[in-house]
């Protein structure tokens, strides 16, 4: 509700009003229009926030990954160090080259590898797995794992 009352007359002869319905009014604008700028500032506040700690866990992640990767190349070159002077790479080679040259052998070498493979079907499975373990310290574990993922 607006209340106006007639003041009196300007010297042009105007009347003069005053509404103490719109000082109201403009008196409520003022604290209505802080309190909204302040509720828009704590939002802007909250998603630099959030946009903060998402960037930092990102950055973490990197790092990790960095220093992985890092761990890997160092272990590598450390087996390639330690396997410089080492012929059991040469010796895993040869004694899996025998099964294949084996098999060019006609008949009876066809057969020594069948019944060796056979052989190997019945050991336990412990024994299997080092086997493969010991394989893939050989050439390498990435390689190996890498191959046995695609099972």
């Amino acid at each position: 509700m607006v209340i106006c009352q007639n003041t009196g007359d300007t010297p042009q002869g105007m009347k003069i009003y005053v509404c103490k319905g719109i000082v109201m009014i403009q008196a409520l604008i003022g604290p209505i229009g802080s309190l909204v700028g302040t509720w828009l500032e704590g939002k802007v506040e909250t998603k630099k926030a959030e946009t903060a700690s998402k960037v930092a866990q990102a950055q973490a992640e990197a790092v990790v990954m960095q220093k992985k990767a890092t761990g890997e190349i160092d272990w590598d070159l450390k087996m390639a160090d330690a396997s410089a002077h080492s012929w059991k790479d040469e010796w895993l080679t040869i004694i899996f080259s025998i099964p294949l040259i084996l098999s060019f052998c006609g008949d009876w070498g066809r057969q020594i590898v069948a019944d060796g493979f056979m052989a190997l079907e019945t050991m336990p499975t412990y024994y299997q797995y080092t086997l493969g373990t010991i394989v893939a310290a050989s050439f390498g574990t990435r390689a190996a794992t890498k191959f046995f993922g695609k099972k």
